[in-house]
């Protein structure tokens, strides 16, 4: 891209400010359902146009469980029930979500889940529940034994200018990739060989779009960049567009290349599962084997009711805590939704939240001894058995 020209005695400001960061072609809105990933046709999704990939991939992973079972020895016509994970966004409430996982192995009830998603916060923690409690330590480091230095480096009032956000995620970035090795990356090949699903969400910042990754699928691709590509997907999936860099991931049209720009998930959704007509799909399917029971497990890293918060007669306080009652808001939409997915399909709807009896103030994003005390919070609750809600909402409001 050609450099903006200066006008005669401009300042560094001006150049900093006329600067533009230097990236691929985007994809032009007509090819963006034809843009793939080179070497992995099957990595994602578009669930917002054509559930069709995603439907003949849910096909083929109940067969792969099916045929698991015939080498068990096991009935393989019916399908066990299946439980399904989903993991909200939240930021630092992340810790939320693994204090609950780790304690729920503690209480010795916590299942294996045929499903796991998650989006934003609840990507870090989604691959380590999905592969099972022998990972347990690795949620409990990554969402327990950190502070700001370990999430995002801050730029200079100058740097934030010219750049892609207030700051640098490459703390976080060292993060994923001390945890996320090639090792994890067979494990997580060798479930999703049995059938298992493994999903992460994402938002296509260029087409404003939500694309919902299939982990397992690039974990067993095993193409050079599959786990460079992972761990980007699972930082873009928490990188907030303004406050961290985005992510760009290079994609293929027919031999070109271009670049996207990817966000936190959680621009678009805050929780998710599957489209809510998998389940009537995949019952038409010719040749599917058939299940009639599942479990949903929500976990909102978060809490129900709006939190009240003095605001600053200030442009960014008022503009952040505008943001943040929108995000509150969309997060009960998306459990009510799933709640609803739940009734049609015949699902039994579990919801976990942060409760009003946990009031541990923090001033700072990421406050290590704020995450330490809501991990063991959750921890304490989950350990003695979690009284998961039964519904999307305050059981004593009225609706």
């Amino acid at each position: 891209m050609k450099p903006f020209p200066l006008r005669p005695g401009a300042s560094t400001l001006d150049m900093f400010l006329q600067a533009c960061l230097p990236r691929r072609d985007a994809v032009p809105p007509t090819l963006t359902e034809r843009a793939v990933i080179p070497g992995i046709p099957n990595a994602r999704y578009r669930l917002d146009h054509d559930l069709t990939p995603f439907i003949e991939d849910a096909v083929q992973s109940n067969k792969r469980e099916s045929e698991e079972l015939a080498k068990a020895g096991k009935s393989n016509h019916i399908l066990p029930l299946a439980n399904m994970l989903a993991v909200s966004g939240g930021g630092d409430a992340g810790a939320f979500a693994a204090g609950l996982i780790a304690g729920w192995t503690t209480h010795g009830t916590r299942p294996q889940f045929k499903v796991v998603t998650g989006i934003s916060a609840g990507a870090l923690v989604a691959p380590f529940a999905y592969l099972g409690s022998d990972y347990d330590s690795v949620i409990r480091h990554v969402s327990n034994a950190i502070g700001p230095k370990d999430i995002f480096h801050s730029r200079n009032v100058l740097t934030r200018f010219a750049s892609d956000g207030i700051a640098d995620s490459k703390p976080l970035s060292r993060l994923i990739a001390k945890y996320v090795t090639a090792q994890i990356l067979a494990a997580i090949a060798t479930e999703y060989a049995k059938g298992r699903i493994l999903l992460i969400g994402t938002t296509d910042l260029d087409s404003g779009r939500p694309v919902t990754w299939n982990m397992g699928a690039i974990a067993a691709s095993q193409a050079p960049g599959a786990l460079d590509l992972f761990r980007n997907i699972m930082l873009a999936s928490m990188s907030i567009p303004g406050a961290v860099s985005p992510v760009m991931i290079d994609v293929d049209v027919d031999g070109k290349q271009f670049q996207e720009m990817h966000v936190d998930g959680g621009v678009i959704t805050q929780v998710f599962l599957y489209p809510p007509s998998t389940v009537m799909a995949l019952s038409k399917a010719t040749g599917a084997p058939l299940r009639f029971d599942r479990h949903f497990y929500v976990i909102r890293n978060g809490t129900l009711e709006p939190q009240w918060s003095g605001t600053k007669r200030r442009t960014l306080s008022i503009g952040g805590r505008a943001i943040s009652a929108l995000i509150q808001t969309q997060g009960i939409s998306d459990l009510e939704r799933i709640y609803r997915m739940a009734q049609q399909d015949g699902a039994d709807f579990n919801l976990a939240y942060i409760g009003s009896d946990f009031n541990f103030a923090h001033d700072r994003k990421f406050d290590g001894e704020y995450m330490k005390r809501l991990f063991d919070y959750a921890f304490q609750l989950s350990a003695k058995g979690y009284p998961w809600h039964k519904l999307p909402y305050l059981e004593n409001a009225k609706r």
